[in-house]
């Protein structure tokens, strides 16, 4: 369960109130196209934390197979996250590319899903944020395919392929899993449990994406969460699973409010770039 509470509209309304002394931290002030910089962050920052996420499997899988699998799919998002954070560099224009987005910032600079950050687990816990999370990208990247940016159309060409992978990989295993012994369904279960709270936080259209959809340049999620959840319910049905009950939404990590856990993620990530910077070898 991540340390933080949801974010109430209550407590957004005092927050603008007390603005700027402090009662939340004060928007940063992002120029003409910010809209498409903290967009950007957040297809660059998803990618980002998931890879190092799934990086923590490497030499720990249950098998080499999956040990394997798991690493290429740490790679495709690390590889993803490069391209999406050296363009939020260059649309920013403060002369930070993508290295210095990933190593620098702080925890409450980061514009990930909270579904990323959650631990690992056991190998159910992660399939599971995997599905959740797979799905949804991939139903995203499809429709970026005809965004009004060249960049991001073009961006996506490639990675959508990567990410269907990604998408078949984790249904394939979640029905193993759950159609699988009775301790494998168990931990299935189990994790579906933990991470269908962080759900709604994907399709959540806030003041960053409403211009964008306007504009063509991103999809509206909401257009295609009853497509997501029908998904879902086809893989869990063949895997035999429940479909787990709604939870209260868990939001806030568009606006940097994270769990506890991504302090954790970091700390390793940037200890090299922040104990010498500029280093190189």
């Amino acid at each position: 369960m991540p340390a933080l509470p949801p974010i109430r509209p209550e407590d957004e309304a005092v927050a603008e109130r007390e603005r700027p002394r402090g009662a939340f931290d004060a928007p940063e002030e992002l120029g003409h196209d910010g809209g498409r910089f903290d967009y950007l962050l957040r297809l660059g920052d998803d990618a980002l934390i998931l890879g190092q996420r799934l990086s923590e499997w490497c030499g720990h899988a249950p098998a080499l197979e999956v040990d394997l699998s798991l690493a290429n799919l740490a790679l495709d998002l690390i590889g993803q996250a490069t391209y999406a954070l050296n363009e939020a560099g260059d649309c920013e224009g403060k002369g930070r590319d993508g290295d210095a987005l990933a190593f620098r910032r702080d925890v409450l600079d980061f514009r990930n899903c909270l579904l990323v950050e959650q631990p690992n687990g056991d190998f159910a816990r992660t399939i599971a944020r995997q599905l959740l999370y797979s799905t949804w990208q991939h139903m995203l990247l499809e429709r970026l395919t005809i965004s009004s940016d060249p960049f991001l159309a073009a961006f996506v060409a490639k990675a959508v392929k990567e990410v269907a992978y990604h998408r078949e990989l984790a249904s394939e295993w979640a029905v193993r899993l759950g159609d699988g012994s009775e301790e494998s369904a168990r931990r299935m279960a189990d994790g579906l449990d933990w991470c269908w709270r962080f759900i709604p936080e994907l399709f959540e259209v806030d003041e960053t994406i409403e211009p964008l959809v306007a504009r063509g340049v991103a999809p509206d999620p909401r257009s295609f969460e009853d497509e997501y959840r029908s998904a879902l319910a086809a893989v869990l049905g063949e895997a035999k699973l429940q479909v787990p009950a709604d939870q209260r939404p868990i939001l806030g990590g568009r606006r940097g409010h994270h769990s506890e856990h991504l302090g954790h993620i970091l700390a390793p990530m940037q200890y090299l770039q922040r104990t010498y910077p500029d280093a190189t070898w």
